[in-house]
């Protein structure tokens, strides 16, 4: 039991133990927020650049040319 006891400093490590895994799971919990909201934007821009390309690709179907930028 001394192992959990800490050798009297049992008040002050398992409050840091506690502490500290208390913000890795934060931290893992807002990376994968984030990771999933960068996701989904570049899902969005991909789609746009599709339809911005298919767009385009329909005025050259026409006979139109783009005009340089």
């Amino acid at each position: 039991m001394s192992f959990f006891e800490m050798g009297g400093y049992a008040a002050y490590v398992w409050p840091a133990f506690g502490a500290a895994a208390a913000i890795m799971i934060a931290l893992l919990l807002l990376s994968i927020r984030a990771m999933r909201a960068r996701e989904a934007a570049l899902r969005a821009l991909e789609a746009t650049a599709r339809r911005q390309r298919a767009t385009d690709g329909d005025n050259d179907r026409d006979g139109e040319q783009n005009a340089p930028a």
